[in-house]
């Protein structure tokens, strides 16, 4: 069995992974469907923060109330669904400090892959259909003039944007190979950034806009895209063709955190567990 296990390549070995944790979770059916529904909060309470904010004023950044939510549609869907297939990788510290790592680093397996597959939160599934959900529902609202290059940008912007976002995922947990207890530090990227992107970047001003929005290339998760499928121009001055860098910029934020990873797992060093 082994030797035919060992002929089929590590596509098996991850399979079984991911059997193992879809029956592990199911098993509990009860449990299983209120983390279901749970999961689905974070994201509920992310859209009625921006709903609050615009009961007291009629345009937010110079955005009104539709415009934004295509924003906010656009950062829910992209941040789920990087959350859903990435976003277990943050307990790589819990992994470190147990000692874990060490036998998943001596299996004749990715260590990326089978950390992130040995403990998929399937229960996330219903905060990235919920996310696709309110993009699908704020883009109904704000009337989008379509045409098949926005056809396409809908469907690239948040698989560009969940890339994005599961590179500072996979980067942030990295920090765990120099410094176990860096989890805040990430969550400040991460999650912190999830935040964001869900408001119009020019509510932001100096240097916090030029870091996080240009610096890190949070603006091209929601913004600019955004901006492509409404037909506006950039109140801040960039052309149009910015809206469609998404694709780029999360191309390149995989390629920085695939090389922070590498790097990472050279310089790990056994707990002695």
């Amino acid at each position: 069995m082994a030797e035919r296990q060992e002929q089929a390549g590590p596509g098996v070995g991850y399979l079984a992974l991911l059997r193992g944790q879809a029956r592990s979770q199911a098993s509990y059916r009860t449990s299983f469907v209120v983390d279901l529904v749970g999961n689905v909060g974070a994201t509920v309470f992310d859209v009625a923060t921006v709903l609050v904010l615009f009961q007291v004023t009629r345009t937010l950044g110079g955005f009104d109330v539709r415009e934004a939510m295509v924003m906010v549609g656009l950062s829910a869907c992209s941040f789920a669904t990087a959350d859903l297939a990435v976003g277990n990788i943050e307990r790589v510290r819990t992994y470190v400090r147990t000692g874990l790592m060490d036998a998943v680093l001596v299996r004749p397996l990715g260590a990326l892959p089978q950390l992130l597959l040995m403990d998929l939160p399937l229960r996330k599934v219903s905060r990235a259909v919920f996310g696709l959900a309110v993009l699908v529902v704020a883009l109904v609202a704000a009337d989008v003039d379509w045409t098949p290059a926005r056809v396409l940008l809908v469907v690239v912007a948040p698989l560009a944007g969940a890339v994005f976002f599961g590179s500072i995922f996979v980067a942030s947990a990295t920090l765990a190979f120099y410094w176990i207890d860096s989890g805040e530090v990430g969550n400040a990227f991460t999650y912190g950034g999830r935040d964001f992107t869900a408001y119009p970047i020019t509510v932001y001003g100096g240097w916090f806009r030029a870091i996080f929005a240009y610096g890190l290339g949070f603006a091209f998760v929601a913004y600019h895209p955004a901006l492509a499928l409404l037909g506006r121009a950039d109140p801040l001055g960039l052309p149009g063709w910015v809206g469609w860098a998404a694709p780029g910029v999360a191309g390149l934020a995989a390629v920085g955190a695939a090389a922070a990873w590498r790097t990472g797992i050279r310089h790990y060093r056994s707990t002695g567990s």
